[in-house]
């Protein structure tokens, strides 16, 4: 780093939301690093004032690929760019084929926890996404991506199974169990994509750490979730689809159709039930596959809708996400990524669509 970047200055002024009930009224950014200690040439600091929460979290984003698979370096950065606008500074990407590590590079880009590339079972989830195997490989494919990842492993735990017109498990009890030991052994944690209840006593079982949508969580396994820790990411922005993916199967597959829009019915009550029950619930999105970027204002509104306090919603895509996933939030000496709005997101969370300042790295984006 430069004398010049070594000496770089910022005063953020108004109130600054450092935890859920800890509020300061300025904070300081020197070399791209957080302070509240005055520093030496503060009086030549840029000054921004409002509102300051931490750098957003989407806790399920797709950098790098779209509704037909991976994409250039090109239209990669066009999609973190949008979630940064939208004051997306932390991304987990649950899943890529492509290769993104370029973007660690870029101090104006979010930063990136990667999954690795998704592990489907074979002619089971959408074409060109994943690695697709059958479960005597589960284990090696997995202590592949976790070696490639950034701690995280991404499994294809329910699709639909055309021979049987619905969702069904893809994965045996006992590949699972010990694919998951092996993420585990080597320091990786584990998600899984499930829509439908089936899979998801086996995979929690087993030492799951997280479920991506979990649509199909019912009154028996909400405990099991809840005794084991087990977190779920909802993605509502994207169950909002079911209805259109039903209408469009409806003909071929009448059983799944049916199915998938009883799951979208009930979300709401799925994901108030779970929280209720103490399941550990974040804030995702599912972009970069059908969905646009920068939807994580309107993901924190629908768990609102559903009836989570705002409180609670916001710390999930904020001072909670970031623990889960190991990052800080805005602690002492750490990055200065955050976000800035004209008025407090506790009182409503609304106010999340329209931030006013971007900073990552102690520099104002936007």
């Amino acid at each position: 780093m430069s004398d010049q970047e070594e000496q770089r200055v910022l005063r953020v002024k108004g109130r600054v939301l450092v935890g859920p009930d800890e509020v300061r009224d300025e904070l300081w950014a020197v070399g791209g690093r957080i302070t509240y200690e005055r520093p030496p040439g503060a009086d030549r600091a840029v000054t921004v004032r409002g509102w300051a929460l931490p750098g957003l979290v989407d806790a399920h984003c797709h950098v790098g690929l779209d509704r037909h698979g991976p994409v250039d370096a090109a239209t990669a950065e066009k999609q973190a760019l949008a979630d940064r606008e939208a004051g997306t500074l932390l991304i987990r990407d649950a899943g890529s084929p492509s290769d993104t590590r370029w973007v660690d590079d870029r101090e104006d880009l979010p930063k990136i926890i990667r999954a690795g590339r998704h592990i489907a079972r074979t002619r089971r989830y959408i074409r060109d996404y994943a690695h697709e195997i059958e479960p005597g490989d589960l284990v090696a494919y997995v202590a592949r991506e976790a070696r490639r990842g950034d701690g995280w492993v991404k499994l294809v735990g329910d699709w639909i199974d055309r021979d049987a017109g619905d969702l069904t498990a893809c994965w045996p009890r006992g590949e699972v169990e010990a694919a998951i030991a092996e993420a585990h052994r080597l320091g990786a944690r584990v998600t899984a994509h499930c829509f439908a209840e089936e899979s998801l006593t086996d995979l929690v079982e087993a030492g799951i750490d997280c479920i991506e949508h979990a649509t199909g969580l019912t009154e028996d396994t909400i405990p099991l979730f809840a005794e084991r820790g087990v977190a779920i990411v909802p993605t509502l922005v994207n169950i909002a689809t079911f209805p259109d993916l039903a209408a469009g199967g409806e003909a071929k597959f009448p059983r799944w159709s049916a199915h998938m829009r009883q799951l979208y019915d009930r979300r709401y009550d799925t994901v108030r039930a779970a929280y209720d029950a103490g399941i550990p619930v974040y804030v995702g999105t599912d972009a970069g596959g059908s969905l646009a970027h920068g939807l994580v204002a309107g993901e924190v509104a629908e768990l609102v809708k559903a009836g989570i306090p705002a409180l609670e919603a916001l710390s999930a895509t904020a001072w909670g996400a970031r623990r889960w996933l190991g990052r800080p939030a805005l602690e002492e000496g750490a990055p200065a990524d955050l976000v800035v709005y004209d008025e407090d997101p506790r009182a409503d969370v609304r106010v999340l669509a329209a931030p006013r300042h971007i900073v990552l790295n102690g520099r104002v984006i936007g």
